[in-house]
């Protein structure tokens, strides 16, 4: 059975070729902490000499040459320390943007699907967030460690040289510090940051989706406690970091602080039962000695065991951090087939299809079977959560089917490259989504090689002429600075450019004139007509109006096709779809009424 990595080894190897310098900071950390010590030592050895000689202490020639000793190692250490961090921090800096490089990549290879499930924001805090959390593990933490580590072996070996029982006095206060901090990190509290870092996940994804509605929020004169969700999320975090707070840590954090600052505390009483034996023995300036040595020492245990607590809590944040880190990086991915095949054509086709969607109680298609040949427009339409949209993702390979095969060209896309196979299929989707680019690039992105009079010719024919025509740069103009926004049906026509320029042979259009206002819809149809010309094309519509000229029209209901045909066979059948187009004119004639008219 392959042993699984420690958290540590899988965060250094995202260091790739910078793990070398985690390994050269940490070893100078090590070293700076055992500089550190040599001050100490020198003051101890300052104190020896001048007990040595008193009360006459100009016979302590050495002193002065022990303060410049302590302050020599002390400007070492300090320098060790920061070349050491100088290190770290390099190589935690390139291991996050490693992570996030690896974690976009691993995002290419995803199936679109995916990103329906998992809101952006979500996304976003667990890559990027969760990515700059463990720049604070590796660039301090992992140093204090160690240093700290180093620390604590060495005092261990000069605590129990010159007196053991002084120097067990002085780490029982490390013992009673390290079980505190045991129940608040350890044990059945060994869980925490996950848990923490989900209730911050939940109110991240709440919020997010509450900052999208404000404008529903304001209209309705609502508060954020309208927000349920965004509420709910708050509230919880609220309670659970509220109670690991209170009920966890506060009585450990008292003890831990308690002693660590006081553990002189113990050195007096052992000093005090030991200082008899001392005095029998006629070694009195030694113990004397011996206890100043401790003395000074116990006021590191402090100090060392703040780094061991401050450093453990970035080992907790770090472990959760790699946790929402693995949940993108193992987000599942499209496979490209071993050996691919080329399709021959340009039809699409469905053969007993069904899909359900992961936790679905009902399948959202159930064994659908259609054709759509070159030069045709094949309607999908149907009640809402028919099925529609989830039968167009499965063209693309959003999602692949559960069962069936759906194919392009008379191969299974599953065969296809998914390169080859995005080439070949262009959306328009309702909501059509521009980036803070200018209009150019966000034309382009459909075919980036283009030229710009390829790009101004796929404008034109998307009925945008009058869009450049107002805005000061035209083709240059960038969407989102300085006030320059689009309308939807606008940013629908900048889409459909896209499309068009990209000239794919098959087209997938999900209610492309959905909010779009009476004039955009008009311009966008004639855009369409220019698109869809020779296209296979599979459309999915709510207003009937549009599929009328489909040369197929497929109804489904619950997953199912319960009708196909064209538009005056399904009405001749007096079935669901002649239901929906009798519902449809009533809807389309309906008007508000005066008081007279009525």
């Amino acid at each position: 059975m392959k042993k699984q990595k420690s958290d540590i080894a899988v965060l250094l190897d995202f260091a790739g070729s910078y793990k070398a310098l985690t390994f050269l900071g940490l070893g100078l950390s090590a070293a700076a902490m055992l500089l550190s010590m040599v001050p100490y030592i020198c003051i101890w050895l300052a104190a020896r000499d001048l007990i040595a000689v008193a009360p006459d202490w100009t016979r302590a020639g050495s002193v002065a040459r022990y303060g410049w000793l302590a302050f020599g190692f002390a400007v070492g250490g300090i320098v060790l320390y920061f070349a050491g961090l100088m290190c770290t921090h390099l190589a935690a800096f390139r291991t996050a943007a490693n992570i996030r490089k690896q974690g976009v990549a691993h995002l290419m290879q995803a199936p679109l699907g995916w990103f329906d499930a998992n809101a952006s924001g979500l996304v976003r805090g667990r890559l990027d967030a969760a990515a700059a959390d463990t720049e604070t593990l590796l660039a301090h933490n992992l140093a204090d460690i160690v240093g700290t580590v180093t620390l604590f072996v060495a005092m261990l070996a000069l605590m129990l040289v010159f007196d053991w029982r002084m120097g067990a006095a002085c780490l029982l206060a490390a013992v009673i510090s390290i079980l505190a901090m045991f129940s608040m990190m350890g044990g059945r509290n060994a869980g925490f940051m996950a848990q923490y870092q989900a209730a911050l996940d939940r109110m991240s994804k709440a919020g997010t989706e509450y900052v999208r509605g404000i404008p529903v929020v304001k209209i309705f004169q609502q508060t954020v406690y309208s927000f349920r969700a965004f509420q709910q999320s708050i509230e919880d975090y609220s309670r659970f970091a509220g109670h690991y707070n209170a009920e966890v840590c506060s009585k450990p954090q008292s003890v831990n602080l308690t002693f660590t600052e006081g553990a002189f505390v113990f050195l007096v009483p052992a000093a005090l039962f030991l200082a008899p034996g001392a005095l029998a023995g006629g070694d009195f300036a030694g113990f004397v000695t011996n206890f100043a040595f401790y003395a000074v020492f116990s006021a590191i245990l402090s100090t060392a065991l703040a780094r061991i607590m401050f450093a453990s809590s970035g080992m907790m944040l770090a472990s959760g951090a790699l946790a929402r880190i693995r949940t993108v990086t193992g987000a599942p991915t499209l496979e490209a087939p071993a050996c691919p095949k080329l399709p021959q054509g340009n039809r699409v086709a469905f053969r007993d299809v069904s899909f359900t969607y992961a936790g679905a109680a009902r399948p959202a298609l159930s064994h659908l079977t259609f054709t759509a040949e070159p030069g045709q427009t094949v309607a999908l339409v149907g009640p809402s959560g028919g099925g529609k949209t989830t039968a167009a993702s499965l063209i693309p390979r959003f999602w692949d089917a559960a069962e069936g095969v759906v194919e392009v060209g008379g191969v299974d896309v599953r065969q296809i490259d998914p390169h080859v196979l995005m080439d070949r299929v262009a959306f328009v989707f309702q909501n059509s989504r521009l980036f803070k680019q200018s209009l150019l690039e966000n034309i382009r992105a459909g075919r980036p090689q283009a030229t710009r009079q390829q790009v101004l010719a796929a404008a034109e024919a998307a009925q945008c002429g009058d869009i450049l025509a107002k805005l000061p740069e035209g083709l240059d103009t960038v969407i989102g600075t300085e006030g320059v926004y689009l309308s939807g049906g606008e940013a629908q026509r900048i889409a459909l450019a896209r499309a068009i320029l990209k000239d794919a042979p098959i087209v997938v259009l999900d209610e492309a004139t959905a909010f779009a206002d009476p004039e955009n819809e008009a311009l966008i149809q004639k855009a369409l007509v220019r698109l869809t010309a020779g296209k296979t094309v599979i459309m999915i519509a709510h207003r009937l109006s549009t599929v009328v000229g489909a040369d197929r029209i497929i109804v489904l209901d619950e997953g199912r096709a319960v009708e196909q045909g064209a538009h005056a066979e399904l009405l001749a059948k007096g079935g669901l779809y002649a239901k929906m187009w009798a519902d449809y004119n009533q809807s389309v004639q309906w008007k508000i009424q005066s008081g007279e008219e009525r």
